[in-house]
């Protein structure tokens, strides 16, 4: 039987023995993780915890929503069985109906295929990277062994263990200047969820520096259930001219070669971040998104407006 629970009712250490030992388990789902990143969350919940449903939530005018938190790539439900479109489909419909707008990014074993909803497919790539480095760079493709050739030549280092300040700022001074949907408050949940994972012994932070020690490129890796997620990054103008982010993941996929280990580079429908990530030799996942609104019409294109600046 589906439960729905307040937070205040959610029991975390059941929770997250759930989402250990869940088969489609993902960083994401802790609840220390969401505490993070959701101002407000809830849950539906089967049983004693042997599967859940993290329900994250804001109140806009009035209007209860259900949305992707910034940081996070799937959610859903997860379970310590097998799922199917069935066991998917009661979570959704034990959703409580106050819930008028839903915007989720469901995992990649959540496959429902109930007629109210809107499903969009979303690009994610992963690579494993039990091989040795020889095998894995021989299935780079000609352009990426190409920058890789360019970026070698450019007098670069990798340092492990930089500041989140770093490439958190990285990151704002170039590329996040043009993403305006991302606020001060954001930025520092960014920063907390990332000395977070630090802490617990699961976050690495990877900058590249140029001959002139100047901070180039930097990326924040996390690990758990044997997947290191590239969850974010900064690139100067400097690092693209110079091929820096080739040159990390290149000596992130070398140093942890021959591991059981999957790289998730957290996808991206964006056609140029896709052919990045292609580059590697990364496999293609696909996931769903999930969308329904069931405002009266003179509010729903407000949403849909506001679904699509998020997105």
């Amino acid at each position: 039987m589906i439960k729905y629970f307040k937070y205040e009712h959610i029991d975390k250490e059941k929770w997250d023995e759930c989402i250990s030992r869940s088969f489609n388990g993902v960083i994401y789902a802790y609840s220390w993780f969401l505490d993070v990143v959701c101002e407000e969350w809830e849950a539906l919940v089967e049983g004693d915890y042997e599967r859940v449903f993290p329900i994250n939530f804001k109140k806009k005018a009035g209007v209860n929503i259900i949305f992707q938190p910034f940081f996070t790539q799937q959610l859903g439900v997860f379970s310590r069985t097998e799922l199917n479109p069935e066991i998917i489909n009661s979570f959704l419909k034990a959703i409580p109906r106050k819930y008028r707008v839903i915007d989720l990014n469901l995992n990649i074993h959540n496959k429902p295929d109930l007629p109210d909803f809107e499903y969009t497919p979303q690009l994610n790539h992963e690579l494993d990277l039990i091989g040795d480095y020889a095998g894995l760079r021989k299935n780079y493709s000609t352009n990426t062994r190409r920058n890789l050739v360019k970026a070698e030549s450019e007098g670069l280092s990798v340092v492990k263990g930089i500041k989140p300040d770093d490439v958190i700022d990285l990151f704002r001074a170039n590329r996040g200047k043009g993403i305006k949907v991302l606020k001060d408050a954001n930025y520092l949940k960014l920063k907390r969820l990332i000395y977070t994972c630090i802490y617990k012994g699961i976050g690495s932070v990877y900058g590249v520096y140029t001959e002139s020690n100047i901070l180039c490129a930097a990326a924040v890796f996390l690990v758990s259930h044997k997947k290191s997620v590239f969850i974010f990054s900064g690139l100067s103008d400097e690092g693209r001219d110079k091929r820096a982010m080739f040159f990390l993941m290149d000596h992130f996929i070398r140093e942890h070669s021959n591991k059981h280990l999957t790289l998730d580079f957290d996808g991206s429908n964006n056609e140029a971040l896709a052919r990045f990530y292609k580059g590697f030799g990364s496999t293609k996942i696909d996931f769903m998104k999930i969308g329904r609104n069931t405002l009266p019409l003179y509010l729903k294109i407000p949403f849909k407006f506001y679904r699509k600046m998020r997105s």
